[in-house]
């Protein structure tokens, strides 16, 4: 099975610039890029057959767009397109299950105004057993100096997310940015405030050694990678969606289930998808 990027491709914007995304990240991984058109097919009998016929032809016509506009850019990659008849996001996680990376646009043609995420990015982020790269709309301007940011729970550290993050940075000769945010118990858990000062330096030289020692197994597999340790007292979620304003990658894990009905995104994890300036890929672990 020839590996792969997969791209939920739907004639919105956002959509085009998701495969745009996909198509950047094949090249540099050295993939073949799947572009995905899904929408569930008319019901057919004797009298419907020219609707069929225009929902197969649209369907077409919107894959050989997106594949003849990428492959002028990216004329290195390998491009296929594929029409699936069936609600979106069943679609793509089924075609995902032999993919290496799944990306999908933030929202797609059904969205309205305000939408900062849609259904399909949320089921799929949620449930499929790859890798996610949710793309939003109006990423801001990567900073001048390429950045992986990966969020890490230096208490419950994962390797799949971790792996991720460092091989994507060693690919774009970017530097690893591993963020641990950490945020107090109490009314106020985002905020610094009320912590004495020699508490919280005793706290930060704890903390910032335990990310050390998460850290230091990944820095000695990617020797060549540049890493920014970061221990921030803020809530995950603030941290994460300040560090995508400078960012071009944020990774997120999330805990995977055997059974596709316990898999779900944690509410950090929703929050970020919310409100990230830069694409989020959310790595399935054990």
């Amino acid at each position: 099975m020839t590996r792969s990027v997969v791209v939920g491709v739907d004639g919105s914007r956002e959509s085009l610039v998701a495969a745009e995304w996909a198509a950047g990240e094949a090249a540099l991984r050295g993939l073949q890029l799947r572009l995905v058109h899904a929408a569930p097919a008319p019901a057919r009998d004797s009298t419907d057959e020219p609707v069929a016929l225009t929902w197969q032809q649209t369907g077409e016509e919107l894959l050989q767009r997106a594949k003849t506009d990428l492959a002028s850019r990216y004329p290195r990659v390998a491009m296929s397109g594929v029409q699936i008849a069936d609600a979106a996001a069943t679609a793509l996680l089924s075609v995902s299950e032999t993919a290496e990376l799944l990306v999908v646009g933030a929202r797609g043609e059904g969205g309205f105004d305000g939408l900062a995420v849609g259904s399909t990015a949320l089921a799929t982020a949620s449930t499929a057993s790859c890798a996610v790269v949710i793309v939003p709309g109006n990423p801001a301007a990567a900073a001048h100096d390429a950045e992986v940011c990966v969020g890490t729970d230096v208490r419950h550290a994962a390797g799949p997310p971790l792996d991720f993050a460092f091989s994507t940075a060693q690919l774009g000769g970017a530097r690893l940015h591993a963020l641990y945010a950490w945020s107090l118990s109490g009314p106020a858990p985002w905020s610094a405030h009320g912590v004495p000062e020699e508490d919280r330096a005793a706290w930060e030289d704890e903390e910032v050694q335990r990310l050390s020692d998460v850290l230091q197994g990944w820095q000695d597999k990617y020797a060549g990678v540049p890493v920014l340790p970061d221990v921030v007292l803020l809530h995950p979620a603030y941290a994460l969606v300040h560090a995508s304003q400078r960012a071009d990658l944020l990774v997120l894990g999330r805990r995977s289930s055997p059974r596709a009905a316990e898999r779900r995104l944690g509410p950090v994890a929703h929050a970020v998808l919310h409100h990230s300036r830069c694409p989020v890929v959310v790595v399935p672990h054990v």
